[in-house]
């Protein structure tokens, strides 16, 4: 094997390593979510309490995905699953998402009009929704870093665009909690 098709296949690997990893903070969700959830402090977690933490995680799960989550984990037919448990199957779900799709998802909360476009109208909306308390300026000039076309308005486009204004904007909002 030659030099370079090795140190191809090593930074592969590294790549498909870090991807695989949850940071501190998505860690600290999981847990938070499972320990909320768990309404009766059992340690685990019913079919009911689990759809409740998934979908607070995010995740839109239908019946069915519960159902199979419980019997692929519930191995002592309890009807409920550890936190373990909980927290692997999670995991996988996180590390599975498409970060693409996530962005575009992120991007339809701010869009609630549906123009393809961030208005001062959409954004000052989830800053309220958010309970902060910023000025139209502000939200302005929030819109004005990415605004191409000179109409007030920030049009993403689908792709790097799209990530960096939603980035952008999510972390102006969390800032300022």
């Amino acid at each position: 094997m030659s030099l370079a098709l090795r140190n191809e296949f090593v930074v592969d690997k590294t790549k498909r390593k870090k991807r695989r990893e949850l940071s501190e903070e998505q860690k600290q969700e999981i847990k938070d979510a499972f320990e909320l959830f768990d309404t009766d402090k059992d340690e685990a977690i019913d079919y009911h309490e689990l759809k409740v933490a998934m979908r607070a995680l995010g995740f839109d799960v239908k019946k069915a995905d519960v159902l199979k989550i419980l019997k692929d984990y519930d191995t002592e037919a309890t009807g409920k699953i550890t936190f373990e448990d909980f927290n692997e199957v999670v995991t996988d779900w996180i590390l599975e998402r498409d970060p693409h799709e996530e962005i575009l998802k992120a991007f339809k909360l701010f869009d609630d009009d549906d123009s393809g476009k961030i208005s001062l109208r959409n954004l000052r909306r989830v800053a309220r929704e958010l309970g902060e308390n910023m000025s139209d300026e502000e939200l302005r000039a929030m819109i004005d870093e990415f605004d191409k076309d000179g109409d007030g308005e920030s049009l993403p486009i689908p792709g790097e665009d799209t990530e960096n204004i939603v980035e952008m904007t999510t972390k102006d909002l969390e800032y300022l909690k």
